[in-house]
């Protein structure tokens, strides 16, 4: 039996049948065991296991509060994998990107700080549009960071990352569509301790995280933790400076109260500030200056040292947990929050000054939340609440072009584009065979000074943007409760019902000067994506344009949980997620006028069964679950009229297995094996039964099989000390890019070599050690596609190359 409010399950040490049944099967296909989760620090150990083993493994005695009270891992009938600080610094975790390689079905993949893109099974969220909502929640310390632009966050000083898949909107609320990522930092707390970690690698890598705790009173504790990385660009950009590289500095500092007994108030504050140089979008078809299209080459990027970003992440975060009774406890969670973002990109990838974008982001919230939870040891247990959520942001797209190098492609491009007229189509005719990019000597081409025949002239700095704005407030009420009748089962139920009000604006910047190429398109007809006029992209509005919806949503989830035996669970779910209407504008050709839109809201609806426990005295710990997703309205992403708009591309379905095993073979060695499999496709019809554009197409960034093998190898030595090695091995199959399934934009399935090794002294005081990513030094793509397809310049994305270096960590 377990007891919940303790957070401690009492397994018994021998194995029941279906444990050992399952262990017998598994570790019979496999030499190892799955699941990167630690025991945390004093957690107790499994009986007739040493403390050597239970700092090892033990997967289900990870306390996790995914559920909004504390509970083994073992115990949550979600799919859940829960990382411990101490699983995050051995395997040298300090970002999303680098933890989602460990968890099955999850997928991050980071341009820059500012552009990430992460997929849940199959989901992916990576819009950066201030009037959409994200799919997949990120919470630190109970707050709503999800908006894509402020949402990644250094790893450190962490108490426990948890990654829930599957709809968790009950749970978490809105955006929680296809899972949640929550992230919990360490609080100040009684008693003075500190510790520090220092790398140093190649590419002039170098890292110092570390954290300082002290009590300031007898009822009062601080502590702040320190995060500074940085390291050259992968790439050498030979128009100036490098690509893809890394300068990211953080601060947090926090407070703890004592109020009355078992009461306490945290207050958390953050701050983060992120100078990378740019994201090396490469070009494959326009050669750097010495004739190369490798894509993973010397780049050749036309504004040198200008690309880059520059971002700052403010949060105040205020925790209140209290008991009222034996029986009651209030917690209340208030969260502001603000981020502001600018970076610069070369949409084409080349020395040619044609797709020079920008964006600058920027975001206020405000957050609350009032929870009480019951649990008074009897039957049933459970929560509800209230929370309060506003967000005011905005995105603006600034974009310039020499319009001599634009002119080039657009000529090259004309025969396959869509709404020019005879007129227009005619002009392009007399002026014959478009000359190239480059010239011979792979130098931007410049022929014209202004279009041929007409004499117009053409700018060589044309300039126009389009910003989008998004408002949102919301007012949730929350319950859920699990009433278990004996001790062999127990139903879970949840309900969240939430009122949003949602305002849209849009608005587009004439260019100046006025584009020469729009002018003459407008004397002739129609232009590039129906744009004519003072713009060559985006459809002038003149003027800002307004859209406002309101609605109220319910999400829900059941749950019902068979306990075989003290350590074996097995549970089937069913459960709603939802994603928020979209707000978009159709704006006519001439700029006057348009079409507000409101795309309907995506649903997901998820069936689930699971089965988790442990076997051979805590040395053996799975977790398998089975899942199908059903999706209607699913929200693809298109570039249409100037714009990267979101789309309603019909329904989806993903049917997948995942399957987390660990195991400690003797006292001084373990390991783990992470597996997802994924059938992530668009479906053969809509809902109305209507053929579906992308039916069959593979959902993008979705492999259908991800895996993560990992191990721990210690030898004790002479006077305190201890040898370590920990080998990692994650791998995905082949991986699209785009929904339409573009051969072009694919990357083959690969795999990634990682290894930490070192000594420890002082019984684990000091740690002097080696590491290395991407040992093989594999080639891979991290992105395709992107803005320049659709100029026929599509772009490519390398990840990181090999890295490695040494690292010297203490604590006292």
């Amino acid at each position: 039996m377990s007891n919940s409010r303790a957070g401690v399950r009492v397994s018994a040490p021998r194995r029941s049948w279906l444990s050992w049944s399952i262990q017998c099967l598994l570790l019979g296909l496999t030499p190892l065991a799955v699941q990167a989760q630690e025991q945390p620090v004093n957690a107790p150990a499994a009986s007739g296991s040493s403390p050597l083993v239970a700092n090892a493994i033990n997967l289900n005695r990870v306390t996790v509060t995914a559920q909004k009270r504390e509970q083994q891992v073992v115990d949550v009938p979600i799919s859940i994998s829960a990382f411990s600080n101490d699983f995050m610094h051995r395997f040298g975790i300090s970002d999303v990107e680098a933890l989602s390689r460990y968890v099955p079905g999850v997928q991050v993949q980071v341009q820059s700080p500012n552009n990430p893109g992460i997929a849940v099974r199959g989901i992916t969220t990576d819009d950066g549009a201030a009037n959409t909502t994200t799919r997949v929640s990120i919470f630190q310390d109970g707050v709503d960071i999800s908006r894509s632009r402020g949402s990644m966050v250094a790893l450190f000083d962490m108490n426990r990352v948890e990654v829930l898949r599957g709809p968790q909107g009950t749970l978490f609320g809105r955006g929680a569509e296809s899972g949640a990522i929550s992230l919990i930092q360490n609080k100040a707390q009684a008693g003075n301790s500190g510790g520090f970690q220092t790398e140093f690698g190649n590419f002039a890598s170098r890292k110092l995280t570390g954290y300082l705790n002290t009590p300031v009173s007898d009822n009062v504790y601080a502590r702040v933790a320190v995060y500074n990385t940085k390291h050259d660009g992968y790439i050498k950009n030979l128009s100036g400076g490098r690509l893809s590289g890394e300068d990211t500095t953080a601060v947090r500092g926090s407070l703890h109260f004592n109020v009355a007994s078992n009461s306490g108030i945290d207050l958390i504050a953050n701050y983060q500030r992120d100078t990378p140089p740019g994201t090396d979008f490469r070009s494959a078809t326009v050669p750097n200056r010495y004739g190369s299209t490798d894509v993973y080459g010397d780049a050749d990027l036309n504004q040198g040292d200008e690309l880059g970003l520059r971002r700052k992440v403010y949060g105040l975060t205020a925790i209140g947990d209290f008991a009222l009774s034996d029986d009651w406890r209030l917690s209340s969670t208030t969260g502001l929050r603000k981020f502001n973002s600018f970076e610069r990109f070369d949409a084409d990838g080349s020395q040619v000054n044609m797709l020079n974008f920008g964006e600058h982001a920027k975001s206020h919230q405000l957050s609350q939340e009032l929870r009480l939870n019951y649990d008074a040891g009897g039957s049933f247990t459970g929560f509800f609440g209230a929370n309060y959520f506003y967000e005011n942001g905005s995105q603006g797209v600034p974009f310039s072009t020499d319009e001599r190098s634009l002119l080039l492609q657009l000529l090259a491009l004309a025969p396959t584009l869509d709404g020019l007229s005879e007129s227009t189509r005619n002009l392009i005719a007399l002026l014959g065979a478009p000359p190239p990019l480059l010239t011979p000597g792979n130098l931007p081409n410049q022929p014209y000074s202004a279009i041929p025949i007409l004499g117009v002239p053409l700018n060589t700095n044309e300039q126009e943007s389009y910003t989008n704005y998004g408002s949102t407030r919301s007012y949730e009420v929350f319950g859920d409760g699990t009433w278990r009748p004996n001790e062999h089962f127990d139903l879970t139920g949840g309900l969240r019902v939430t009122r949003e009000e949602q305002a849209a604006g849009y608005q587009v910047i004439n260019a100046s000067p006025a584009s020469g190429i729009g002018t003459t398109l407008a004397q002739f007809g129609a232009g590039f994506n129906g744009i004519t006029g003072p713009n060559n992209l985006f459809v002038p509005t003149n003027g800002r344009l307004g859209n406002d919806h309101s609605s109220t949503s319910v999400v829900g989830r059941l749950i019902g949980t068979f306990h075989v035996d003290e350590s074996t669970n097995t549970y089937f779910s069913v459960s709603r997620g939802r994603r928020p209407n979209v707000l978009a504008f159709n704006v006519n050709e001439a700029g006057n006028g348009y079409d507000k839109v409101v795309l309907p809201s995506e649903i997901i609806m998820s069936y689930e069964m699971g089965l988790k426990g442990e076997a051979d005295g805590g040395r053996f710990a799975y977790d398998l679950s089975a899942f199908y997703y059903d999706y209607n309205n699913f929200q693809s992403q298109a570039f249409q009229g100037g714009r990267l708009l979101t789309l309603n591309a019909g329904r989806a379905r993903v049917p997948g297995f995942e399957a987390s095993l660990q195991q400690a073979f003797n006292d001084r060695f373990s390991g783990f094996i992470n597996y997802g499999y994924l059938h992530a496709r668009f479906a053969d019809k809509d809902k109305q039964g209507r053929e579906q554009a992308l039916a069959g197409n593979h959902l993008r960034l979705a492999p259908d099989h991800t895996l993560a093998i990992g191990v721990q190898w210690n030898q004790p030595l002479a006077e305190g000390r201890n040898l370590y090695v920990r080998p990692s091995y994650t791998w995905r199959s082949k991986i699209y890019f785009e929904d339409n399934n573009n051969p072009a934009y694919v990357q083959p399935a690969y795999g990634l070599l990682n290894l930490r090794a070192g000594v420890t002294f002082d019984k684990g005081r000091w740690d002097l050690g080696v590491w290395g990513a991407n040992l093989l030094g594999k080639q891979y793509l991290m992105d395709a596609g992107n803005v320049g397809e659709n100029f026929n310049l599509a772009t490519y994305i390398p990840g990181a190359p090999r890295t490695f270096g040494i690292s010297i960590s203490g604590k006292f």
